[in-house]
């Protein structure tokens, strides 16, 4: 009889483990992608999500949600790169004092991804906002100070609204143009920020691509661009331009952009002589080069060392909104080679959100042999255009080249009509530091994550800026030829 209870009792204990596993693997919260599983398909994770730290320390008195509130208090959330401006002007006609934009700024429903409301419950410490204005015309080939005219003087309009923005509103925008003489730019703002229990945000101005600068006097209008509140330049749009190489070209805007696949001026590099000499002055300036938008190699040529040893930029550099090109293989993104090089030069690259950059498929000519990298456009994914995609794109990069070197680019108002599901604005910040947190990142990674790498990059900068202008690195000067 002891026999028959001891059998029964074994064939419950089975019973009851069996069903633990199956509970266990019906509950298991599956990713919710779909498509191809086989690596480098859209819902293949190449390198799945592992803590930032061997042993992070456990937080059960708090959680997710309120340790991510707490790190956006505690460091200053940087976004690389806001348009905006650029929304401003097709949507409002840069009359910021009209009634209807004041009413939608000020109490929220501006359409698209931001307005002070949403900017405030984001916890958002700031931003480069971007003067953008689109390249002209066959930019890539007729580089006259006429053709880039008409772009010169929207790129003053545009500095000039986000100008009248933040002085319209100063308790909620830091003026960059404030500060005191004992203290740099990026330290002033961040005592700002820091002291006031409003958190207002960083007021930083960028210029998205050269094609914003005359052809024959960029030196003299990037010193006037930087008295004006420009601490950061993209070294192209989508088109190429006296300085350097584009990754995509815009020549018309009735056709879709053409991808670039070698140097456009072999005899002269990516990065052409020209250009050499605006970094250089960009650097004298304190003026943060943004690599996103170029070309692989113009890309190669600023994070690489030349033959004789330094790079062609003494500062370190960002990707002000560009992701990994691993995870999706467009030539806006990020390729690994060239990753693998960023923390070499103590450089940050910001991902970007912008559904095309974040979910995509390889195109059908993605692997056809040459002599280099080839580029081609990918095929949107649409399945996995979410918040989890973004963060995705963060562990990624965050694994392979350490999480100093990763930051946030969201492209908000500048990435159309379409949005990552859970992600469709600025108010959403926080809960992309909530799924960071929950696939493994620490949360002092975090915060050099939201901010504290693009303020290292930015100290970093104007240091070198003071040590070139201790040395004596005079202005750079324009062809002055004629009257």
């Amino acid at each position: 009889m002891s026999r028959f209870f001891q059998g029964i009792g074994t064939l419950l204990f089975f019973g009851c483990f069996l069903a633990v596993v199956v509970f266990t693997l019906q509950s298991r919260p599956w990713d919710d992608t779909e498509g191809p599983t086989q690596p480098g398909g859209p819902g293949w994770d190449p390198q799945p999500p592992q803590p930032s730290h061997a042993h992070p320390e456990p937080q059960p008195d708090r959680s997710i949600e309120e340790r991510a509130r707490a790190i956006l208090n505690s460091t200053p959330l940087i976004d690389g790169h806001n348009d905006l401006a650029i929304f401003i002007r097709s949507e409002y006609k840069n009359n910021i004092t009209s009634g209807r934009f004041v009413k939608e700024f000020e109490k929220g429903g501006m359409p698209l991804n931001v307005d002070l409301p949403r900017l405030r419950s984001g916890q958002v410490g700031g931003a480069f906002w971007s003067a953008f204005v689109g390249c002209p015309v066959n930019a890539s080939y007729d580089m006259t100070d006429s053709n880039y005219a008409t772009a010169v003087s929207h790129t003053t309009e545009q500095i000039d609204v986000l100008k009248r923005l933040q002085a319209r509103y100063p308790d909620d925008f830091i003026n960059i143009l404030t500060k005191t003489a004992s203290s740099t730019e990026s330290e002033y703002m961040l005592d700002q920020w820091r002291s006031s229990s409003r958190k207002p945000m960083f007021g930083s101005l960028s210029i998205e691509g050269l094609h914003q600068v005359p052809p024959t006097a960029p030196m003299s209008t990037l010193r006037h661009y930087y008295e004006l509140g420009v601490r950061m330049a993209t070294l192209t749009w989508n088109c190429h331009n006296p300085f350097a190489d584009a990754s995509l070209v815009w020549n018309d805007y009735s056709e879709p952009p053409s991808v670039v696949n070698g140097v456009f001026r072999p005899k002269e590099g990516a990065v052409t002589a020209h250009g050499r000499r605006v970094l250089k002055e960009m650097n004298r300036l304190g003026m943060i080069i943004d690599i996103s938008h170029t070309s692989y190699w113009t890309q190669k040529a600023v994070l690489s060392k030349d033959e004789d040893g330094p790079r062609i930029t003494r500062a370190p550099v960002v990707f002000s909104h560009s992701s990994a090109y691993s995870i999706c293989p467009h030539p806006r993104n990020v390729r690994d080679d060239l990753l693998d090089l960023v923390p070499e030069s103590n450089s940050v690259v910001m991902v970007n959100f912008s559904p095309g950059f974040i979910s995509c498929t390889s195109a059908p000519d993605h692997n056809l042999v040459s002599d280099g990298p080839r580029f081609s456009l990918p095929e949107y994914f649409e399945k996995n255009n979410t918040l989890h995609q973004v963060a995705r794109h963060i562990t990624y990069i965050g694994q392979r080249i350490g999480y100093d070197h990763v930051g946030l680019g969201s492209d908000f108002d500048g990435m159309g009509n379409e949005t990552p599901r859970g992600l469709g604005g600025v108010d959403k910040f926080p809960d992309l530091v909530a799924e960071l947190l929950r696939m493994g990142v620490s949360d002092e990674d975090m915060k050099k994550v939201v901010g504290g790498n693009v303020l290292r990059v930015w100290k970093d900068v104007e240091d070198i800026s003071a040590t070139m202008k201790d040395e004596g690195v005079e202005p750079g000067l324009d062809d002055a030829s004629g009257f």
